[in-house]
Order: C-alpha cells, then sequence, then structure tokens
C-alpha cells in the first residue's frame, strides 16, 4: 500500500508524543486520521481540536462505525499497547495493514535526506534543536519530533518535501527502521532492559544503527563515551569537536565550539546545564556538516525556546521558580539536577518525582536513589505503571528508603497539591514522564499564589 492508497489512517495509541506527530503528518495530507488512546490528556485534546477523531474505549464497533476496509486503511501501532487489546487484535485478524510507528517514519522518510538524532538521553532536545535550526534557515524540513516545541506549539515542524529530522527511538530496535543521511549518537546508557536484556545488547544495536551512515568520518557524530565510532563530540580536548569556556552571562549559557580547525565563538543558548551544552553542539555539528552558515545556526539555537516538558519554566518571578521536565532516568535526572543547581546555587530547591514503570525502577533502584539523592529536598510519588503490571517488592516506599537526602518524602497523587502548598522553596522541579504531566497547570497556580 502506498501512501497515496491510503484514505484512512488508523492510530492505535494516537496520544503518544511520536505518535501524534505522525497523526498530524497526515491529516496534514488530506487523510482522514482516527484512533484510540486510553486516556485523555492535553495533547489528545489538541489532536481533536485539529479535526482528528479520537476516542477512548477499547471497542470494535467503532471502527464498523467508520467504514474502515483493509484496501484503504493503514493502522499505525504503539508498542506501548499490549498485544491483546481488542481494537489491535481485530485489525490483525481481518487482514489490515499493520505497521509501527518507526515502519511508518521508515516509509516516510526513505526517499528525502535524514537527519536522525539517536541516544538513550537527549534525543527529543538535539532533534528539536535541529529542527528550529533548520526551518528557521528556510530549508525545506518537515520535522517528526518527540516533544512539542515552545516555538511552534507542536511536534511537527516544517511542511518540507526534500529533509526530514528524526528521532531515531532505540525502543524495540524500532531506529534500525530508518534510513539516515546525517546522524548523532548522544548517549549509550543501559535503558530498556526489559526489551535489550543488556548493556551490550544495547551498544551493539546502537552501533548497527550506525553502520546506517555510508560517510560517519563526516556525518556520524558521537558524544563522548558512546563506544561507538565517529566524529566525537564533548567537554574533553580529545574529540573532534571540543566544547570550550562554558559561562552564564545574564541568564544564558555562553560557549564556544572548536569544530576540528575551526573555532565558533559565543554560541548562545536559553537551557542551562551540561547535557543542553552537549545537545546543542551536536545540533550545531549536524547542521553545520549539512553546510548551513555559522551565522544562521547560532541565530537559530540563541532563540530556541524550548520542549514543552524538557526544563520548561512554568514560573519565573524574583520569588518563586517553577520548572516541569521530563526526566525518567538516573542520567536524565542527574543531568537535571546538575542544571538547576548550576542555574539557582544557593536557592532552596525542592524536587517532586514520579517514576516510570515498575521495571525500570526495579532496575536502577540504586541509580535512582543516588540521583534523587542530589536534592536536599525530594518527594517521591508512586510508580507510573504505564503499559506494565506491578512487581512484588517494587515501590516508591523502596526508593525513598534509599535516599539520603536531608528532607525525603513519599507523597500519593491525591497528596500533591497540598504538599506543594505546604512547603517552603524558592525553585520548584517537577520531573517523570508519567501523568504528573498533566498537574502541571494546577501546580502553576498554586506556586503563582505563593
Amino acid at each position: 500500500m502506498t501512501i497515496q492508497e491510503i484514505k484512512y489512517v488508523y492510530f492505535v495509541g494516537i496520544g503518544g508524543i511520536g505518535m501524534s506527530a505522525i497523526a498530524r503528518y497526515f491529516h496534514r495530507l488530506g487523510k482522514k486520521v482516527l484512533g484510540y488512546d486510553k486516556t485523555p490528556t492535553h495533547l489528545t485534546q489538541e489532536l481533536i481540536n485539529e479535526g482528528i477523531d479520537i476516542h477512548f474505549d477499547d471497542n470494535v464497533s467503532y471502527i464498523h462505525a467508520q467504514d474502515l476496509h483493509t484496501d484503504n486503511t493503514l493502522v499505525v501501532v504503539t508498542p506501548a499497547v499490549p498485544k491483546e487489546h481488542t481494537e489491535w487484535t481485530f485489525f490483525k485478524d481481518n487482514g489490515f495493514t499493520i505497521k509501527k510507528r518507526a515502519e511508518v517514519l521508515g516509509l516516510i522518510t526513505k526517499d528525502t535526506f535524514t537527519f536522525a538524532v539517536a541516544g538513550t538521553h537527549g534525543k527529543t532536545t538535539t532533534s528539536s534543536m535541529l529542527a528550529h535550526i533548520m526551518f528557521d534557515n528556510q530549508t525545506d524540513v518537515t520535522s517528526f519530533l518527540g516533544g512539542v516545541l515552545e516555538n511552534y506549539q507542536t511536534n511537527l515542524v516544517g511542511e518540507g518535501k526534500t529533509l526530514t529530522v528524526v528521532e531515531a527511538d532505540e525502543f524495540d530496535r524500532s531506529f534500525l527502521h530508518l534510513h539516515p543521511d546525517i546522524a548523532c549518537v548522544i548517549s549509550t546508557d543501559a535503558d530498556h532492559l526489559d526489551i535489550y536484556g543488556t548493556a551490550n545488547e544495547i551498544e551493539k544495536t546502537f552501533k548497527e544503527f550506525a553502520d546506517k551512515i555510508s560517510n560517519p568520518e563526516k556525518h556520524l557524530f558521537v558524544a563522548e563515551g558512546t563506544g561507538v565510532d565517529g566524529v566525537t563530540v564533548g567537554f574533553g580536548k580529545d574529540n573532534n569537536v571540543q566544547i570550550q569556556k562554558v559561562k552564564i552571562v545574564d541568564g544564558k549559557v555562553v560557549f564556544d565550539i572548536l569544530y576540528f580547525d575551526t573555532l565558533i565563538k559565543d554560541i548562545e543558548i536559553l537551557m542551562p546545564g551540561n547535557h543542553n551544552i552537549l545537545n546543542a553542539t551536536l545540533a550545531f555539528s549536524m547542521a553545520y556538516a549539512y553546510g548551513l552558515p555559522v551565522d544562521g545556526i547560532k541565530k537559530a539555537l540563541a532563540t530556541f525556546k524550548g520542549i514543552r516538558r524538557r526544563f520548561s519554566y512554568k514560573v519565573r518571578t524574583a520569588n518563586h521558580v517553577y520548572i516541569d521536565d521530563y526526566a525518567h532516568h538516573p542520567t536524565e535526572i542527574f543531568a537535571v539536577s546538575q542544571a538547576v543547581h548550576q542555574m539557582y546555587e544557593g536557592k532552596k530547591i525542592l524536587a517532586i518525582f514520579q517514576p516510570h514503570l515498575f521495571s525500570r525502577t526495579r532496575d536502577f533502584l540504586d541509580d535512582f536513589a543516588k540521583s534523587l539523592s542530589t536534592f536536599s529536598s525530594i518527594a517521591v510519588m508512586d510508580i507510573y505503571p504505564a503499559r506494565e503490571l506491578p512487581i512484588e517488592g517494587v515501590t516508591s516506599q523502596v526508593l525513598v528508603e534509599k535516599i539520603t537526602s536531608e528532607n525525603k518524602f513519599l507523597i500519593s497523587q491525591n497528596d500533591l497539591l497540598n504538599f506543594i502548598k505546604n512547603q517552603d522553596f524558592d525553585v520548584l522541579l517537577t520531573i517523570g514522564a508519567g501523568d504528573i504531566g498533566e498537574r502541571v497547570e494546577e501546580i502553576k497556580q498554586i506556586v503563582e499564589n505563593k
């Protein structure tokens, strides 16, 4: 089935951030886009407002009512949906064309020049920075992103037909479906061990992805320490692309890049933290390798406002700051902690963390405790299960007991707002990939009232 033959595109799990970008793409092409998700969210409401038909009950009668047929309907599924899902089972049993999100991205991008951003952390920020650079420099680009960009209020940026920016997602080995021309690998830390089993298997799969780049000595950029061969990028002096002279000036991060023998001075970004400096340098390198001018890249980076739920400022007054972040892995939490302490040294910082997945909490329990212990005041909510059933002995209580912070709390979803009202802080940080993101507006009002 070609894209031209498709009349309907049905998404099982349409509310996922990656799925919704593809849904928006097909909707823009004039296809009838519809689908299911388990829970209404701000994002599903945005899709509904744009004219996409979404329901929240797993019921095949909805499919029958839409006049869907095997010869005109593409079904897109996310691995987050269980295989025994009633609607998914119906499509399988009745011979519909079913593809994973990554396979669809592969189809969309196979005839375009593709920039692919890979890594267990940093994909969304780096790909979004690159998308903004490409769009701001008026290239013919479409970008499929894993976050909603504050500059555009969407996760689908541009309407180009010759260039594509995509996140290369390692979950379920999805990124092996892509056809990248220029790529980067940000990190290869252990994650998704329910899929890979071991850290060695993760690194091996990233190397398989890297082998897709035909000219790695010019077009594959790898952060130091990833174990993948390519143009190395980082803070160390042995890197091909070196980050130098980092400083904070008027609330902005300013730094230099030595790109092989070329010195690029005074690059500015609004997002603090060494991880964001690295992300920006990788995005710069990919755009520069493609041939964009230095001044154009620098201008775009300086005007990049960030991503919803990625060190996203919700309140920023003289007395109180509220920052929301999607971090859900110990490495990401360390990075967020480093950034917030860099920006607000000496301030009273309160962090609230919602663990995501029982399996991830179990696999990285000690590492979570270490990363969360970098906050002097830390509250932990109950584990958000997502696609999983509870695992015996894996609880937030166990995690809290391992945290060494002076002030540590275990709170429920129901207690969240009252807890925040009764705490004394200068900076509030909410962290996690679960439904804590749906409470941001309520939390924002409380902080503003303080």
